[in-house]
C-alpha cells in the first residue's frame, strides 16, 4: 500500500481546500519544492501533485511550481490539473513527471486517454473525482451525469495504469476516506484504484489495510499531514510492518 502525500497548487503555494472550495484555501507552505522536500526526507515513495489552478483553466497554470518540485527531489510523482490534451501530456513526462492524471478529459474525451494510455504505458491515470455518486469536472465545479463505477468501466482494457478516486464531500474535512464507495470502484473494474478523499488518522492508515482493502494500490493524505494529525513516521512504519508480515507469510 502506497500513501501518496499531497501537494496542492494554488498561485504557486502549497495549500488546501475545503471539499474543493477555491475559496476555502489554507497556505500550509510558501514553497512548494520545499514542502516536496521534507516528504522526500520523511520517507514517502511516491508524492501527488495537483496543479488547482490548472483544473479549473484547463491548462497547466504552476508550471514554474512543478518544474521546482522536479528539480529538487528524486521521488516519483503524479501529477494532475488542467491536463487536457496530448501536447500537455507529453510536456510533462518529458520533464520528468512518472504519472499524469487525467480527470475532465476523462469524461468528455474518452479517446484521448485511451490514446495517451497506448502512447505512454504505465504513466496515464484517470481522476475520478465523485459528488453524491456523479463524477465531478472543470476543478469539481460542475457534476456530469455519469456516475464514477461507469467512468471507470470506460477505461477497462486501455492500458490506464490507475485510477484515484476522490470524494469531494469528504475532501479536506478529516472525516475518513469513503472506503465503501472506494472498494465498490475497485471491485467494478480491474485498474488499481488510489483512494483520496478525507484521511483524517492512523486509524484510516490501520484501514486500509486491513484485508478487503488489499484491493487498493494506496491512498492520498493531505491535511491530516499539514496540520500533524498524521505522524508520517507512524504510518509508513505501519505500512512497512504490514508488507513485511505479508512478504513472510507468502
Amino acid at each position: 500500500m502506497i500513501l501518496f502525500p499531497a501537494i496542492d497548487l494554488k498561485e504557486g503555494r502549497c495549500v488546501r481546500l475545503v471539499q474543493g472550495d477555491m475559496a476555502q484555501a489554507t497556505v500550509f507552505n510558501d514553497d512548494p519544492a520545499d514542502q516536496a522536500a521534507a516528504f522526500e526526507r520523511q520517507g514517502f515513495p511516491w508524492l501527488h501533485i495537483v496543479d488547482l489552478d490548472g483544473a479549473f483553466a484547463g491548462k497547466p497554470m504552476n508550471a514554474a511550481a512543478v518544474e521546482s518540485i522536479l528539480a529538487t527531489i528524486k521521488r516519483p510523482l503524479q501529477l494532475g490539473g488542467g491536463i487536457r490534451d496530448m501536447r500537455t501530456v507529453e510536456g510533462w513526462l518529458s520533464r520528468g513527471v512518472a504519472r499524469v492524471i487525467i480527470g475532465t478529459a476523462a469524461v468528455r474525451d474518452p479517446e484521448f486517454v485511451r490514446e495517451a494510455a497506448r502512447r505512454f504505458p504505465g504513466k496515464v491515470a484517470v481522476g475520478i473525482d465523485a459528488r453524491d455518486g456523479r463524477v465531478a469536472v472543470e476543478g469539481w465545479a460542475r457534476l456530469s451525469e455519469m456516475s464514477a463505477e461507469d467512468l471507470g468501466k470506460r477505461f477497462e482494457d486501455a492500458g490506464v495504469a490507475a485510477i484515484v478516486y476522490t470524494d469531494i464531500a469528504r475532501d479536506g474535512i478529516l472525516k475518513g476516506l469513503n472506503i465503501e464507495a472506494t472498494l465498490g470502484l475497485a471491485h467494478a473494474v480491474t485498474i488499481p484504484v488510489i483512494a483520496s478523499g478525507g484521511l483524517a488518522s492512523i486509524d484510516d492508515v490501520a484501514r486500509l489495510l486491513e484485508p478487503d482493502c488489499a484491493v487498493l494500490e494506496g491512498a492520498i493524505t493531505g491535511r491530516a499531514l499539514y496540520d500533524g494529525r498524521l505522524d508520517p513516521a507512524e504510518a509508513l512504519a505501519m505500512i512497512r510492518a504490514k508488507s513485511a508480515g505479508t512478504a513472510a507469510d507468502a
